[in-house]
């Protein structure tokens, strides 16, 4: 690994999902086609980048590697959240060419499709902040199922921030919920239940933004609200005594693309998710090609 360790997955959610994946690929009777070719073969091939963009899920290219067989050595050349332009060799390996076939689609399915997530990610970062530096991006739990820890370590590749990886991790209270208990008695409730826990309203209006920094929010989310909008909500939140302390911040969430980012990031809010970084990010194309 390198300096930018938080870039990387826990190395035990790297393992399952590369397990399954294998699982899945390699079906019951193995490699049918594969094992057309010289079981003494040895192969020299790269990763290599065949469009711009962020790289991110060289862990899982390890560990398929790894899993499959001792004899694949791996170089990785451009560790997570390195630049690449096309021709880019990300990493080279050589090892037996049977064994790199079948990790091949595995491998190459983990690193674009992460490596998606991380380009997507930065260009989000690059817009807002060419508006106010201060502002980041943000994920949500919007994420591919059993692959939440892989993506959300992609956004950190990017230069995004993390929203909470499971219901366990913070409390946002939704309009779902304000159907079941009023606004004010959730964030007290949740203050005392779990002190310390990050406290968040998604609000639908500025009457809720105030409703919720009065009860003790650490944070207003401003749902599918306009600029100017998150602005007022900004205000709002700053005339309060806690707001001025900086103990809440302000997020805009809902309809957030490229071409409005810069809006609302110029309108003070601290945090703006994006769930399209994670669940619509179009893969970074790379490929495995032989060198021998």
């Amino acid at each position: 690994m390198t300096m930018f360790d938080d870039v990387y997955p826990p190395i035990d959610e790297v393992r399952r999902a590369v397990t399954l994946a294998l699982a899945e690929d390699i079906g019951p009777i193995g490699d049918l086609t594969g094992s057309l070719v010289p079981a003494d073969a040895v192969a020299h091939a790269a990763f290599v980048a065949r469009q711009s963009g962020v790289i991110a899920g060289t862990s899982c290219v390890r560990e398929t590697c790894q899993q499959l067989d001792a004899g694949l050595e791996l170089a990785v050349l451009v560790e997570d959240s390195g630049v690449v332009e096309v021709g880019t060799v990300v990493a080279r390996v050589v090892g037996p060419f049977r064994s790199l076939l079948i990790a091949e689609r595995t491998a190459l399915n983990f690193l674009c499709h992460l490596s998606g997530v991380a380009t997507l990610t930065r260009r989000y970062v690059e817009a807002a902040a060419a508006a106010n530096h201060a502002a980041r991006v943000r994920d949500t739990r919007k994420t591919t199922p059993g692959l939440r820890a892989l993506e959300k370590a992609a956004v950190r590749a990017g230069g995004g921030v993390n929203h909470r990886a499971s219901l366990s991790g913070g409390v946002l209270v939704k309009d779902n919920h304000l159907a079941g208990v009023p606004l004010s008695d959730a964030v007290v409730q949740a203050i005392e239940r779990w002190p310390g826990r990050f406290i968040e309203v998604e609000c639908d209006n500025l009457e809720q933004v105030s409703l919720a920094v009065e009860a003790g929010a650490a944070g207003v989310m401003c749902d599918n609200m306009s600029p100017d909008d998150v602005r007022a909500a900004v205000e709002i939140v700053q005339a309060h005594p806690r707001g001025r302390a900086g103990a809440v911040l302000v997020e805009a969430s809902g309809g957030i693309t490229l071409e409005n980012i810069a809006a609302y990031a110029r309108a003070g809010a601290n945090l703006i998710s994006v769930g399209a970084i994670t669940h619509s990010a179009p893969i970074l194309d790379v490929g495995l090609d032989n060198e021998d």
